[in-house]
């Protein structure tokens, strides 16, 4: 895989690991905490087929990116994927976020505009806010739950990312995916920089996306799983898409948090046909 030197930190190169396939308008897949871009296997393959540039890559810390101990703040991981778009010189480009990843869509929207992008996916995403305080008291977690998540981590982190997968691919009282799935998400998660995958909790936990969110200006799609028991449609998928105008709306039923590997079809379609329509210039042409 292809690297991309984007920073220097505390003398070490910071190196994002990416891979670049197909051609035609580019898509550039935004993974998950705490797994890799290894997760979108079964969108690439898709969106390839449907004649689509598809980029994705391992945010730092993740996959085979390097494993610096700082920059995990959502302003840097925004910068690192605006260096990629820049790399590459990717143009009407549509960003695909997943839950922690959508946070990084809409960040770097907010910091860089739509230069380069023409529409936008937030998937299962942790935006507008998901810390519930005075003034967001519908957020779905608690400083209470952040610290058991980092204090999970830093015990005994396989057996807390083994717990986490299974409750990543529940819906209702059932894991909607086998076995093999789990163990791959769990195999992708345990690969991760411990000090990544701690430090990430708190920029998904307790940033607040509202502003990034109500200042998006392009087309965007927002799919989520309707069993989503990691990051509740109520308090996320569905607050986004009311706070944007014009917000396309995919709940994908029996969907769980991981509604791209567990339900590929509803989801690949719903991602597909949201790619298909207009772009902004088309539509100011």
């Amino acid at each position: 895989m292809p690297k991309l030197l984007v920073a220097r930190d505390d003398r070490t190169d910071v190196e994002i690991s990416y891979e670049d396939q197909g051609t035609g308008r580019p898509v550039v897949l935004v993974h998950g905490w705490p797994l890799s871009g290894r997760s979108w296997e079964a969108q690439v393959p898709a969106l390839v087929g449907a004649g689509y540039r598809v980029v994705t890559y391992d945010r730092r810390g993740f996959g085979d990116s390097s494993r610096p101990w700082h920059g995990y703040d959502y302003d840097t991981l925004a910068a690192d994927l605006h260096a990629l778009l820049e790399h590459l010189d990717l143009r009407d480009a549509a960003l695909v976020g997943f839950s922690m990843g959508g946070g990084e869509v809409v960040r770097y929207l907010a910091r860089y505009g739509t230069e380069r992008v023409s529409r936008a996916v937030l998937a299962a995403a942790v935006p507008p806010y998901l810390l519930q305080t005075d003034d967001n008291p519908d957020g779905g977690l608690d400083e209470a739950t952040i610290g058991q998540f980092e204090e999970g981590v830093a015990t005994d982190r396989p057996a807390f990312l083994e717990t986490f997968v299974e409750s990543f691919f529940t819906a209702g009282d059932e894991v909607v995916v086998s076995d093999a799935q789990r163990r791959f998400a769990w195999t992708l998660a345990q690969a991760a920089s411990p000090r990544a995958t701690h430090a990430c909790i708190a920029a998904f936990g307790r940033t607040d996306f509202r502003d990034d969110v109500r200042a998006l200006d392009l087309p965007l799609l927002v799919v989520h799983g309707d069993s989503d028991a990691v990051v509740p449609f109520e308090v996320s998928g569905e607050r986004t898409a009311e706070m944007v105008e014009g917000a396309e709306l995919v709940v994908i039923e029996g969907g769980p948090h991981g509604v791209n590997a567990s339900h590929p079809r509803e989801f690949n379609r719903a991602l597909l046909d949201f790619l298909g329509g207009e772009t902004t210039a088309a539509r100011a042409s």
